[in-house]
């Protein structure tokens, strides 16, 4: 059996995946939006959407699970609209679990980000804008490009974190077996029975290898983009 993995513990990574996908897949739009916000904006309650965008880094995991099963629960004023009116529910389903994982890695995608779009020298959008380029000409043709090192290495630290989400995730979501069990779940429920060490060590092995080569491609395209960009 390939990595000596069970089907039970395959389930788990192979949710885990999709979990850290979609979560970051979805975020990394806003995330952008977010960190133009952060980096650039001046208007009234930027301090605020700072706060609110670091505040899942602070804030114990167990209390953003319980805080979004209060809002995202069918009887939550969120979760209840969404039900009642598309039947869509959140709590206790994979896509519950991704919503937790992206709030949760949202912070340090954002944090990346800003601090790649703080570093673009604004002369050169000034420039282009002389030449008569629209906002959004100049945003994908000049910085789109040099911010992209930081949006990847944001997109990769929100998949990572995603994938190592428990505290919000179990407490939004619980651990159902085949729908919400990723592998720190996994990891956790094995370590909770007797024997069950050994599965557990397997999946911490797979989380590491998983992460890793996750940086390791990060660094790849992040060079190769920075490549492109100076034209070599």
């Amino acid at each position: 059996m390939m990595l000596g993995l069970g089907p039970e513990e395959w389930q788990a990574v192979l949710l885990s995946l999709k979990v850290s996908f979609w979560a970051t897949l979805v975020s990394l739009p806003f995330g952008v939006i977010c960190a133009m916000a952060l980096a650039r904006g001046q208007f009234i309650g930027r301090d605020v959407l700072n706060w609110l965008v670091h505040l899942p880094l602070v804030l114990p995991p167990v209390v953003t699970g319980y805080l979004l099963l209060l809002s995202f629960g069918r009887r939550g004023p969120v979760g209840g609209f969404l039900y009642d009116t598309f039947g869509v529910t959140f709590a206790f389903q994979w896509t519950g679990a991704a919503l937790a994982a992206a709030i949760m890695a949202f912070p340090l995608m954002v944090r990346a980000m800003r601090l790649a779009i703080e570093a673009v020298d604004p002369k050169l959008e000034e420039a282009a804008a002389t030449l008569g380029a629209s906002r959004l000409r100049v945003f994908t043709s000049v910085t789109l490009p040099l911010i992209l090192p930081g949006i990847i290495a944001g997109a990769v630290l929100a998949f990572a974190k995603a994938m190592g989400e428990f505290g919000a995730t179990i407490t939004f979501v619980s651990n159902i077996p085949g729908e919400t069990r990723t592998v720190p779940s996994a990891i956790y429920a094995f370590l909770q029975v007797p024997g069950g060490e050994d599965a557990a060590l397997r999946l911490v092995v797979v989380a590491v290898f998983i992460a890793v080569a996750a940086l390791i491609l990060s660094e790849w395209l992040s060079r190769r983009v920075a490549r492109r960009i100076a034209g070599k």
